[in-house]
């Protein structure tokens, strides 16, 4: 995020309220823009095509089949995705830049093989079990693939910096759906298809237009190839906690909607797709009223954090221990001042949201259980991107032991609390996500007032005078003296002979 840095250093520089208001739409635009363009997109589209006036089965075969493919589709790009971070910050550090185009080509593998893993067997399912056609079976797996390739080659692009370029490639993408949907709409009796498949198959055209630019960028900023993927295995078995600390918080945000896809809440459409549409719907609501905590949480970082923590660090290498010590303790406290920032903005702004949700959304349809469902929710997703922003400052400080622990308590915590709260009221449904995430912020609170307390430890004791291998252990005899019949003596250092009369 160095480069949205940079650019919000250079809008805030001129203090005025035009400008800091920029400065926020900016961040905005590389962070959360893409999903309200696919968002818009959608809407659009089902406004063109009249989507209100299809039956029933048709409107849920499309939107769970939507459902099913973002969310899969995240949790198979999640447990690469940090850790190929690392790996190409390292090469980019190494100046090996002809690296990358492996790594990049290793880590689509993976992922389109882990996506076919998951997909596959389920649009067999689909179509054999539940009677689906093969071709909208087949066109919702392509789409599926195609955001794949998205949110994989999203990581390689903002090695770039090139975050508006994301969201520029998301708004041609959809806006190729919508114009798809609405030649479709004008000129639909000669192709005699669907209106649920036209859309599905206008959603697909447009992720994988998404992917094809995505990708041609890549390509071009990286033209050399090495060929060389091996080391990314080595990094892959020397990092192994980051890839469970990604899979774990993914899992996290989505384990508690699939507890209550085994409820007797669920919706079973074409024996294949499984839903709780209620607890659903209440969930993308409080993930949309508390989103703006990540825009809040980069502009901070990148303006005030990063300073701090680049202080702290050029004192550790040239500095006096007083400069060191200051340097921390400034360190720290801008990173306590960061998170209370956070919490007392984002509360602001949630309640707002809040309560403009709890006034208006019951006059547009939205009701009964989903609204019964939502407090409690939003407070839960409040606390979850909190904590996220607490696992990201672990990773300032390479603590991937406590990034873990806190990931794991996350998910397992909202696991079992989503299982508990199943048989609570109604109004308490989002009580395991509550729990799973103050559970998760506690943990790294904690832990971060431990790295503040051992930091100099972490810092100072962790290098290597000698470095490692393999291979046969050296003698341990360092030094031995004796004396030879003439009285003269002899010195061995190492098992090797030195010249007579040395000392």
């Amino acid at each position: 995020m160095a480069g949205i840095g940079f650019k919000l250093n250079r809008v805030y520089r001129h203090r005025s309220l035009g400008m800091h208001l920029y400065g926020f739409a900016y961040s905005a635009l590389v962070t959360v823009a893409p999903v309200f363009v696919v968002i818009g997109a959608v809407v659009v589209s089902q406004i063109i095509l009249h989507f209100e006036t299809l039956d029933y089965s048709s409107r849920e075969l499309f939107a769970d089949s939507m459902l099913y493919i973002f969310i899969f589709a995240l949790l198979c790009t999640s447990p690469l995705n940090a850790v190929l971070s690392k790996y190409l910050s390292d090469i980019i550090y190494d100046e090996k830049y002809e690296d990358i185009i492996p790594c990049f080509h290793f880590g689509m593998f993976v992922t389109v093989i882990l996506g076919a893993a998951i997909g596959i067997p389920f649009c067999l399912h689909e179509h054999f079990v539940g009677g689906v056609p093969v071709y909208y079976v087949f066109t919702g797996y392509c789409g599926f693939t195609a955001l794949i390739l998205v949110f994989y080659t999203m990581l390689y692009l903002s090695i770039t910096k090139n975050y508006v370029r994301i969201s520029l490639f998301f708004a041609i993408g959809m806006a190729v759906t919508v114009l798809t949907v609405l030649l479709w709409s004008l000129f639909h009796f000669p192709f005699r298809m669907k209106t649920t498949y036209a859309l599905l198959l206008a959603l697909t055209v447009g992720f994988a237009l998404i992917a094809a630019l995505e990708i041609a960028l890549v390509k071009s900023f990286f033209r050399k190839n090495s060929g060389n993927w091996k080391p990314v295995l080595g990094h892959l078995k020397k990092y192994w906690r980051m890839i469970l600390i990604n899979s774990l918080y993914t899992l996290g945000l989505y384990v508690h909607n699939f507890v209550f896809w085994t409820t007797d809440l669920r919706n079973v459409l074409v024996k294949s797709f499984v839903t709780c549409m209620p607890y659903d719907m209440a969930t993308c609501l409080a993930m949309f009223t508390n989103i703006s905590a990540t825009i809040i949480f980069i502009v901070n970082i990148e303006l005030h954090f990063r300073d701090r923590y680049r202080h702290y660090f050029e004192a550790v290498i040239g500095g006096r221990r007083h400069d060191i010590v200051n340097a921390r303790s400034r360190m720290f406290r801008q990173l306590s001042a960061e998170l209370m920032t956070l919490i007392r903005l984002q509360f602001i702004i949630s309640s707002a949201i809040f309560l403009l949700c709890m006034i208006l959304l019951p006059t547009i349809g939205f009701g009964g259980l989903t609204m019964k469902i939502y407090p409690c929710l939003c407070v839960g997703y409040f606390a979850l991107f909190l904590m996220y922003s607490e696992i990201l400052f672990l990773y300032y400080f390479n603590d991937e032991n406590g990034a873990l622990l806190t990931a794991s308590v996350f998910f397992l915590v909202t696991l079992l609390g989503s299982f508990a709260s199943s048989r609570l009221p109604e109004i308490w449904y989002g009580l395991g996500v509550v729990l799973g995430s103050v559970s998760g912020y506690s943990v790294a609170y904690f832990r971060l007032r431990w790295i503040n307390r051992h930091i100099d430890r972490e810092v100072f004791c962790k290098g290597t005078l000698i470095p490692r291998g393999e291979g046969k252990m050296p003698s341990p005899l360092v030094y031995s003296k004796k004396f030879s019949a003439d009285g003269d003596n002899e010195s061995k250092s190492n098992g090797k002979l030195k010249a007579k009369g040395e000392c």
